[in-house]
């Protein structure tokens, strides 16, 4: 994971044989992410559970889609707030040429017909049947673990400001708990 001051702009060129050149920049500040994964913390959950959070898959022009609630799927309007974090994802790595849309597209398309779960069925599944669709790095296989470690492994922060808002809760808590725990303990003693 990296931090990105939030003025900063990524610029991420693929080039394959069979799409010719691609130019895709992140704009954080105008809530653009061309081919990514993003991901915002869910107040209290991500507070307890610092790597739990809510996410969403972006079109190659960078809207951002989520799968929110039951028969719900945001468009650049995600349930708990703008990105925090995200991963671009390398379009030479799609499987089918010229699919990212397409899958993206047709996954929310079929989680417009489904329920959502806290544990399963959920923006992380709607995130791994778009990456299943499009055979991203050659796999059908993707499901909510895989996807939540490819954008813990290869995500990067929107701001400082992004990152302390997705980890200073949880340091809040711990910190209050760890000293909870040595008042108790050297109580006793």
């Amino acid at each position: 994971m990296a931090l990105v001051d939030s003025e900063h702009v990524i610029v991420a060129t693929s080039d394959n044989n069979n799409r010719g050149r691609t130019d895709s920049t992140v704009n954080p500040p105008r809530h653009r992410f061309p081919h990514c994964l993003v991901w915002t913390p869910i107040p209290i959950l991500t507070w307890i559970l610092p790597i739990v959070g809510h996410l969403g898959i972006t079109s190659i022009g960078g809207v951002i889609y989520d799968f929110a609630a039951p028969y719900t799927v945001n468009e650049d309007d995600m349930a708990f707030g703008w990105p925090t974090m995200y991963c671009q994802l390398d379009l030479s790595r799609v499987g089918v040429p010229d699919s990212w849309d397409k899958a993206v597209f047709e996954a929310n398309e079929c989680y417009k017909r489904r329920v959502h779960h806290l544990l399963y069925d959920n923006c992380h599944s709607h995130v791994a049947h778009a990456l299943n669709g499009m055979r991203y790095d050659g796999k059908q296989n993707w499901n909510m673990f895989r996807v939540g470690l490819l954008l813990f492994c290869s995500g990067k922060y929107v701001s400082r400001r992004s990152f302390l808002s997705s980890w200073l809760p949880f340091m809040i808590i711990a910190s209050f708990c760890l000293a909870l725990t040595l008042i108790l303990t050297v109580g006793r003693t």
